[in-house]
Formats: structure tokens, sequence, C-alpha cells
């Protein structure tokens, strides 16, 4: 199934239900009306949306409407858990290597993982507004799911049971301000701005056998400008599948049905020390930091700036035919003019 959000002038938007090639679409008022709603009843609820969305796939319902990404807010417009771990152990050697630190061995076997804010998401085609350039405004190119209800100390052999839905993320950074907070020893905060999920949010069996050992198996593409960045393999390269990330969030606390989690920036080896560009015949990558960290790497310091004011992202996802299955992401970053 796919499910998407419209904005309808609430918190949290009205549900809609979304054909497989998102052409089509469908409020169901009758069987639930925010997605929130959906999770926290998956079991009753899921059945009988799964009838409409068949009907919607083989253009048999009345009162199905064109599907319009622009009308959407992320899929979940807030979330009472958004977690991002950092699953492509990759990109964290490469930052740290860009400024001369060894990386613990236990990074290898132990997830990283922070809580962002979730009561306030951006929408997939909103733009990121900030003040100032000088903190260093960075995209990241992400995959996350949504789960069920999950207890307390699930192993990872048991957690990817409770995974009902995936999207993709722009998890928005400030480069700038990240030193400053981690040299505070307390964690990211103001360096970790709104994120933004892709249009659509669909259930693991849309993705057929590239949905496996809790992996998406798929490029994530990603435009800057208008150009290829990036389109590293989701499946290649993450240390931690969702599985493990989700038991490592629910170690020591339960997690509520619609709580997020992400994989951090998908990074591929290449196989290569540092991975290369797109232009240089490689798979490119999900944000500029890591461009920036080779940069520093070979030559000494990065020469690629962060987003300017009028940049743009643009993030998805196609299936083996070409087909998009999240809808996109795309974003331009302006200057915030205040509340």
């Amino acid at each position: 199934m796919k499910f998407a959000t419209y904005r309808n002038g609430t918190r949290d938007g009205q549900l809609m239900v979304v054909s497989r090639d998102l052409r089509r679409a469908i409020a169901v008022p009758a069987i639930a009306t925010t997605l929130q709603e959906v999770l926290d009843n998956w079991k009753a609820l899921a059945p009988q949306l799964e009838e409409v969305y068949q009907a919607l796939n083989e253009g048999a319902l009345e009162g199905a409407e064109a599907f319009n990404e622009n009308r959407c807010e992320s899929p979940l417009p807030r979330a009472y858990q958004w977690a991002d771990g950092s699953a492509y152990v990759n990109h964290v050697e490469l930052v740290r290597k860009a400024r001369n630190a060894e990386m613990p061995a236990s990074f290898w076997t132990d997830p990283l993982m922070y809580q962002g804010g979730s009561d306030d998401f951006l929408g997939p085609k909103d733009n990121i507004a900030m003040a100032d350039t000088a903190w260093g405004i960075d995209f990241e190119g992400e995959v996350a799911v949504i789960t069920d209800d999950v207890p307390m100390g699930v192993s990872a052999a048991d957690a990817g049971q409770y995974i009902r839905l995936l999207m993709l993320v722009n998890d928005v950074s400030l480069r700038g301000l990240i030193p400053g907070e981690l040299g505070k020893g307390f964690g990211f905060f103001q360096s970790k701005p709104s994120s933004a999920f892709s249009p659509v949010a669909v259930t693991p069996d849309e993705l057929g056998d590239n949905w496996r050992d809790f992996k998406v198996h798929l490029p994530l593409l990603s435009y800057y400008n208008h150009k290829p960045f990036g389109k590293p393999n989701a499946g290649q390269d993450m240390t931690f599948n969702f599985a493990q990330l989700i038991a490592h969030a629910a170690k020591t606390r339960n997690l509520g049905a619609g709580a997020i989690i992400g994989s951090g920036t998908v990074s591929n080896k290449q196989g290569t020390d540092y991975g290369s560009a797109i232009d240089e015949g490689g798979v490119g990558y999900s944000c500029i930091a890591e461009v920036r960290m080779i940069e520093t790497i070979r030559d000494g310091q990065p020469r690629t700036a962060f987003m300017q004011f009028g940049d743009t992202i643009k993030i998805e996802m196609n299936d083996t035919a070409g087909q998009s299955i999240f809808g996109s992401i795309e974003q331009q970053v302006v200057p915030y003019s205040g509340a």
C-alpha cells in the first residue's frame, strides 16, 4: 500500500490512499482520516485499506482524483518519535578522517543514533528557510521506516516485524553549528532543524525483492541544482539494518506506533577508500559534507561550498522499471523572514 497526507488546514492533514503508479489518490474518511490513526489501529484498519488500494490500482473506485504531490505534507506531518541512526559507517569514518580523528572500533558494532525534533516536519516540496548560510546548510538523503508499537528490549531478530512503512528523508543539517554543539557533549539540537519526508510512505511489500534483510536494495537519487549528485545503493555498505536500528532505539524504552527511525546518510565506499563523484564514474554522495571531507583528505582543504540561498535539492528513488516509488522531495533554500 501507499499513503500520503494532503494539507487540509489541520495539524495532521488528510490521509490519502495513493495508487501504485502515483497517478491516483482517494480519501478514506469512513476508515481513517490521518495516517497516525492507521498506525494506532494497524491490525484492524490495514485489511480495509488494502481493499481500497487494490480497487484504486484497478481503476474501480469512484471519487478517485489525480494525485498531486504539491498538496502533500510529509506522510506524518508530526510524529511522536524521530530517531535518526548513522547506519552507513563509511559516512562516519569519512567525517572523522577529515579531521584526523580515529574512529572507535565500537562504531562497527554499536549504532550511532540521535533523537531529532518531530513536532514540525517540512513537507516534501517546502522551502528550507534559514536565517544565515554561514550555518553550513546541507542536505542528507536517507531512508526511514515507521514502526508499529515496539516493546522495550526487543531483539534485532524480532524487531523487523514491527516495520509498517518506509519513506525517504532529507535530514537537513547545519554543519557550521554541529562542532560547537557536539563539543558540549550533549548532542545535536540547533544544528538539526526540521526534516522533510517523501510525499508517499509505502508498505515494505511494495519494494518486492528489493526489500530484503531489512534493507532497501535500490539507488537513492539526489539532484543538486538540477544536476545528478548521488545514486548510492541504500542496501550496500549499510552496517546496521533497520531491525538492528529499531532494537537499538528500543533497548531502554517502548516505541509508540508512528515512531520514525532513519538510516542516516546513504553512503557507498564504491570499492575505493573514499568513494567517487558521478562525474568521475562513481555513484556520488548523499550530502555535501562527504564531498568536502574527501576534498580535505585529498587536498588539505574543502572547495565545495554548502548550500546557498536559491540552491535546490531533489531526492527520489525509482524501482527497477524506472518508476518513482515514493514521489520526490524537492526543496529550495530561501532566507527566513521571521515569524
